[in-house]
């Protein structure tokens, strides 16, 4: 892994032994970059802050071995990643300003991706998992995942059916928390529907009537101006010797009838001359028919502007014009239908709440079996690490427990007995600690020394190593706290978790360096920066050396380095 401008790190390499490989250094000297600089290549959070002070951007670049057909190759080659002799290149660029840009395989790649091949890849154990761990919804978690598919399978099943029954409670209680208003608005609609169907208002009739309503109104002036235009048009019978234009017309036509022959143009307009009489005894007759059909009836009158009347009262309250109207009527009807089905609805839901309440009772049997089952074996794998971590007569113990509530109380059935339930279950999870014999198991948080807390997590770490199928495992100083004895039994464990996966340790315990097949130093230069020597490989002298600071803070202290050198002795025999 290369590292540039990250931190106190200016240019760095970091060669990781296949087995175990120990960082060490002075504190601030950047061993947590280098943890850091993993976690971005493992698609960690970029935090521009992390770039070094006058840098344009930090550069982390890792060469990762991976097997053929493995998940993370298969994975890597879908996105369109080339392996290069059986490696992955991986790197990953912040700038300043925050941006991050992500490269796998020699192609450009979104930062989730790394964080999808860092699941089969590498899995990190640090200082902020030993304090998750200690919040018991950690420790349930904890438990699932060391128990694999015998929980996860009943788990996904409960989790679709405990999102259903969250769903269906809110609809639920959506419509019941909401029934006055639903009845207050399907009283209000239904008595606009009555009124609107009591009317029978026909598409159009608004306007027809309107223009009726104009008619009759009107009726003395519309039959006085069709009688005189008539007289205009085909003469007063009253008036024998009045000239009507009809007459006249007919005069003009003579006229030109009579030498129409003798002139193209001028029998043209003859005969549109004639056109024009026969169109006026047309309108003279209609305008005879219009004065002797109009009817000035003062009831009918009455009963359109009654009529329009009525229909005004729906305008104003359901719509602009009739048409609105209408379309008012039609939604309201299949809104009032779905209102009227909500009692329905409650009935199909409530007995849907019931049935998945019971599921869920079944499915939390099978959780609490599942997981009371692998609690057994999770503890007595954690106890017999404990064992190896100098703690002979610790035990560790799972407890599994249900809070019972009231019958009437949002609950489920487990076990005859309704108790408080989650999105993972009826459970909570608890790891308990009895340090040696006759002491009453506790909470881990509370029965554990600071040292004796280190080495519970540090071998629930290595439990779990056990049973992640990944082959590299990160502890970022998880045996703080620990120190003498015990600290020789941490790293026996890890050089021992080492024969079957990569660890990587950073640490700052001798005892653990001591056994790592490779220990790496990281050190500042003078100007307070790390450079790319500023990393090496410690062996033969120089391993003893650090070891002696490490021991006693002085590399020549001839007490240390026959202690480093014992330490080293130990290691290597006691494997």
């Amino acid at each position: 892994m290369r590292i540039r401008s990250l931190g106190v790190i200016d240019d760095a390499v970091v060669e990781l032994s296949p087995g175990f490989t120990a960082v060490t250094g002075e504190t601030g000297a950047g061993k947590t970059m280098v943890v850091t600089s993993l976690g971005l290549l493992l698609g960690g959070r970029a935090d521009p802050a992390l770039v070094r002070i006058g840098a344009k951007s930090a550069v982390v670049e890792g060469r990762i071995r991976v097997g053929p057909q493995t998940p993370a190759a298969v994975r890597a080659e879908e996105a369109g990643a080339e392996l290069d002799e059986g490696a992955l290149l991986i790197s990953r660029t912040l700038s300043a300003e925050g941006r991050s840009r992500a490269h796998v395989g020699g192609r450009s790649a979104p930062v989730g991706l790394l964080a999808e091949l860092a699941d089969d890849l590498v899995a990190v154990h640090g200082q902020t998992d030993q304090q998750g761990l200690l919040r018991p919804a950690r420790q349930r978690q904890a438990l699932d995942r060391y128990a694999g598919d015998t929980v996860a399978v009943p788990l996904a099943k409960y989790t679709a059916a405990h999102r259903r029954l969250r769903a269906v409670a809110t609809e639920l209680d959506e419509l019941t928390t909401r029934a006055r208003e639903r009845s207050q608005e399907a009283d209000l609609l239904r008595f606009g529907l009555d009124e609107i169907a009591a009317a029978e208002p026909q598409p159009g009739e608004d306007a027809e009537l309107a223009a009726e309503a104009e008619r009759l109104g009107h009726a003395e002036a519309l039959a006085s101006a069709a009688t005189l235009a008539h007289a205009a048009l085909a003469g007063n019978p009253e008036d024998p010797e009045g000239v009507d234009a009809t007459t006249l017309v007919a005069g003009a036509h003579r006229a030109l009838e009579a030498v129409r022959s003798h002139d193209r143009e001028l029998a043209g307009l003859a005969e549109r001359i004639g056109e024009i009489g026969i169109l006026m005894a047309d309108v003279a007759g209609e305008l005879a028919g219009y004065a002797d059909g109009l009817d000035a009836d003062p009831l009918r009158l009455a009963a359109v502007e009654e009529r329009r009347a009525a229909l005004n009262h729906l305008t104003r309250k359901y719509g602009q014009d009739i048409a609105a109207v209408l379309a008012w009527a039609e939604e309201s009807a299949a809104r009032l239908s779905e209102l009227d089905g909500d009692d329905d609805r409650i009935g199909e839901l409530t007995a849907e709440r019931d049935a998945l309440r019971t599921e869920l009772g079944e499915l939390a049997q099978t959780l609490t079996d599942a997981r009371t089952a692998s609690a057994k074996r999770f503890a007595d794998a954690v106890t017999a690490e404990l064992a190896e971590l100098a703690m002979p007569h610790a035990r560790v113990t799972v407890e599994i427990r249900q809070t019972e509530v009231a019958e009437d109380a949002d609950g489920i059935e487990v076990g005859g007995r309704t108790v408080a339930y989650g999105p993972a279950g009826a459970d909570e999870v608890e790891l308990l600690l009895a340090p040696h014999p006759g002491a009453p198991p506790r909470p881990i948080a509370k029965g554990a020394s600071g040292g004796e807390l280190s080495r519970v997590m540090l071998a629930v770490e290595v439990v779990f190593a056990g049973s992640d199928p990944v082959p590299t495992y990160l502890f970022d100083e998880v045996d703080a706290g620990v120190g003498g004895k015990a600290a020789v039994e941490v790293g026996r464990r890890l050089a021992r978790l080492a024969k079957s996966a990569q660890v990587v340790v950073v640490t700052h315990l001798p005892q653990v360096a001591a056994f790592a097949d490779r220990q790496l130093l990281v050190a500042k230069t003078n100007d307070g920066s790390v450079t790319r020597s500023g990393v090496t490989v410690l062996e033969g002298e120089e391993r003893v050396r650090e070891l002696s600071r490490m021991l006693a803070g002085q590399e020549d202290s001839e007490t240390a380095r026959a202690h480093a050198e014992e330490l080293l002795e130990t290691a290597r025999t006691g494997n």
